[in-house]
């Protein structure tokens, strides 16, 4: 192992999307170093050429893992590998970066967990939307709306080309509204901080293009302890409507706040990566009237323009988990969110299946 004081020894495994965002970060950013990129295909091969040349390139993880002898590995493979690749990684006394899903089973990512924890090591997953400035503004802001919340969020992607690969390749183990949908559980979670009891969902399967047991539409509904509810809804493909696909709006018994994301919401903008985490501006209504029931105070905007793109959120996150690992910093809260925003929307994913309310 090389010291942790000088740079971080990084194995990159798959170089996809995410797996090319975060090998840029490592590659750009002081204090780390990548050992080896492993894809399957030829991605490797591009990703390399993209990075200048010169890094080791890797077909098979375990042989990768055992000739590089990295520091730590950045998985963002599909979510079936994700629990078996961790767990090899923390065995092989590596700090694992992972790509949300933690794994593709609660049971999994509990193992992924206790394996982080058995082998004193870190374990950070990629939860974007926490690194971005925006979006902590905006659970900031839906802390001072009182209580209950009703807490609105989709993100439906019109995918084509390439984007509808991808979306085809992630549900042979997933439905969207378990891929996506940990992101904003894992929002609605932190702006009410209250516990999860009851979530309902339902699901429709738009083409014969994925696995006759799974769904490429779905919407999920939470109840909280604390009275408030959240919805959010994910569709993946071609046939979707980019109408009302991006919506983000939290309501409380003192106002509301609502992203508007001008650009994002433009056609042909929904399968766009940079515009799935661009806020551009908040607008927040207050509730307060006077004797006459008219508003007392004109809506706030708080322009966002000024926002980090993909790339610089998934730089944010590689430099805390660059931070995670020098500081050894405590991630049990961390792993444990992870953990059971999956468990929530794979209790939205038996509800889907069955039809009926799942309580937590």
């Amino acid at each position: 192992m090389s010291s942790l004081t000088t740079s971080l020894r990084v194995l990159v495994v798959g170089c996809g999307n995410m797996g090319s965002s975060h090998a840029q970060a490592y590659h750009s950013l002081d204090g780390f170093t990548i050992c080896g990129i492993v894809s399957t295909g030829k991605s490797k091969e591009v990703l390399n050429e993209k990075l200048g040349g010169g890094y080791p390139l890797f077909t098979d993880y375990a042989e990768a893992l055992a000739e590089t002898k990295p520091d730590a590995v950045c998985i963002s493979t599909y979510p079936d590998t994700h629990e078996p690749f961790a767990i090899m990684a923390f065995e092989q006394g590596c700090h694992v970066f992972i790509e949300k899903p933690v794994a593709d089973t609660v049971e999994g990512a509990e193992r992924v967990a206790e394996a982080a924890r058995k082998a004193n090591k870190k374990l950070v997953v990629g939860y974007i939307l926490r690194h971005h400035p925006s979006w902590a503004k905006f659970v900031e802001v839906a802390h001072d709306l009182g209580k209950p919340l009703v807490m609105r969020m989709n993100l439906n992607q019109q995918s084509h080309g390439f984007m509808w690969t991808v979306h085809r390749n992630l549900m042979k183990s997933l439905s969207p509204i378990v891929d996506c949908g940990v992101h904003y559980i894992d929002i609605m979670c932190m702006m009410t901080r209250s516990k999860p009891v009851q979530v309902n969902a339902i699901g429709a399967r738009l083409t014969n293009d994925i696995p006759v047991d799974n769904y490429n539409y779905g919407q999920l509904q939470i109840r909280f302890e604390d009275g408030s509810v959240g919805w959010y809804e994910a569709g993946w493909g071609p046939m979707m409507s980019e109408t009302a696909f991006f919506v983000k709006d939290v309501i409380g018994p003192r106002g509301c706040v609502s992203i508007v994301a001008k650009n994002a919401g433009a056609s042909g903008k929904s399968d766009d990566v940079d515009s799935h985490t661009k806020t551009e501006s908040l607008r927040v209504h207050y509730a307060d009237l006077d004797e006459n029931d008219n508003f007392t105070k004109a809506d706030e905007w708080i322009d966002m323009q000024d926002e980090p793109d993909h790339q610089e959120l998934c730089n944010r996150e590689q430099r805390y988990f660059q931070k995670a690992i020098l500081e050894d910093i405590d991630l049990t809260d961390h792993v444990q969110d992870a953990v059971n925003s999956l468990r929530i929307a794979f209790a939205c994913d038996e509800s889907v299946r069955t039809g009926l309310p799942v309580y937590l």
